[in-house]
């Protein structure tokens, strides 16, 4: 598996510390962050997943920890909107230019405004996926916000 992705391109160019992991994806799991976690034998708090969603019908990001159901009520908030719903997988896929399972906050083909759980700020590191399936990237929950620009806030149901 390649550990260059438009994602770990993107760290580097920001000048972000982060590492990269792998771990065997398993096609067809629902949950692709809690396998992600127990493939790397991380607790879910520490493994974040990438979630796109659309607030009042334009696009968004949410980052939030493996184990927990987002809030999108409190994500239309945050963005000043009425209604939020997940995006439907194939625009996820044309927007951020990367496949369901293996979308990355880092180097989407369109930035989008970003949100990450405040909760994760408390944890030492963090993962998130580095752009393919069964790819993550480790790095300081911090480094996320600030290759992201995201906005740090509750977002978890």
């Amino acid at each position: 598996m390649s550990r260059s992705t438009r994602a770990t391109i993107a760290l580097a160019k920001a000048g972000v510390p982060f590492s990269v992991q792998s771990y065997e994806y398993a096609p067809g799991g629902e949950r692709v962050g809690l396998q992600a976690a127990e493939a790397l034998g991380e607790s879910p708090s520490r493994v974040l997943k990438t979630l796109m969603i659309e607030v009042d019908g334009k696009p968004a990001c949410a980052i939030i920890p493996s184990d927990c159901e987002l809030s999108l009520r409190k994500a239309a908030a945050v963005l000043g909107g009425k209604t939020a719903r997940m995006m439907p997988p194939a625009r996820a896929e044309r927007l951020t230019a990367y496949h369901v399972g293996g979308i990355s906050p880092f180097g989407q083909k369109k930035p989008v405004p970003t949100m990450i759980e405040a909760a994760a700020q408390a944890e030492p590191y963090v993962f998130v996926n580095g752009g393919l399936r069964g790819l993550q990237v480790r790095l300081a929950p911090a480094d996320v916000v600030r290759a992201t620009n995201a906005i740090v806030t509750p977002l978890i149901a």
